[in-house]
């Protein structure tokens, strides 16, 4: 479990700089549908009996184009939740223009459900509304949902094509390497990084690296199993 400093020094620092969106999901989500996609289709294509060729041609094609179009699906939708975000403060920021008593009430409220009360929850809602900046930002998270870290639409398109690409190419790197016995090689580096992801993913969250290894190794080993038996009813 990570720590961090608690000295006064230390926490100002770690509560007044400059915050940014992760990219973790972007990173995990490539890299998981990268290597599932592409050895579903390896998978396929095997099991209907095609040559190596056509595998490693597909594959590549199914690697940059899908890996493309992820990347700009999670460009498009990381920007439209940007966009809404800079709409909901516009609004907020009219609002405080023109309903400056109702906005107070509203920050009123917000400090309530907080647990203030009486003079300190005046002396709160009279602190805060000095400042438009904190009281805006205050207002979007309580009223909208919408934290002050800000997406990154460009950033979370390249995590997730890098990670897409350099997942997705471990299915196919037997066949392009022309291995012996590669479509198994290919399922065993396959169910080797579905694990692998798995394994590191669990270091930001509660789960075991074995249980949540277990999980991606299924969830892709599943995926692959429905392929390969969709393209053996194409062999011969």
């Amino acid at each position: 479990m990570s720590s961090h400093g608690h000295s006064p020094a230390e926490i100002r620092a770690r509560l007044n700089g400059k915050r940014s969106a992760g990219h973790l999901r972007d990173a995990i989500y490539g890299a998981i549908d990268g290597s599932v996609t592409t050895f579903a289709i390896v998978a396929g294509v095997a099991g209907a009996g095609l040559s190596p060729f056509v595998i490693v041609a597909l594959g590549l094609a199914n690697v940059l184009a899908d890996g493309f179009s992820m990347a700009a699906g999670n460009y498009s939708g990381t920007k439209a939740e940007l966009d809404n975000a800079l709409r909901l403060r516009q609004v907020e920021e009219e609002h405080l223009r023109l309903y400056p008593e109702g906005e107070r009430a509203e920050l009123t409220e917000i400090l309530r459900a907080k647990g203030l009360s009486g003079d300190t929850l005046e002396a709160a809602t009279e602190e805060i509304s000095r400042d438009r900046e904190r009281w805006i930002a205050m207002m979007m998270e309580a009223e909208y949902g919408v934290s002050e870290v800000e997406p990154h639409p460009l950033h979370a398109a390249l995590v997730t094509f890098v990670a897409f690409l350099a997942a997705g190419m471990i299915p196919l790197l037997p066949f392009i390497f022309g291995l012996p016995s590669a479509f198994a090689l290919s399922a065993l580096l396959t169910f080797g990084v579905f694990f692998t992801i798995g394994a590191v993913k669990s270091r930001w969250s509660l789960a075991s690296w074995w249980a949540s290894g277990g999980e991606t190794l299924l969830i892709g080993g599943v995926a692959a199993g429905i392929a390969y038996f969709v393209g053996t009813l194409f062999s011969g």
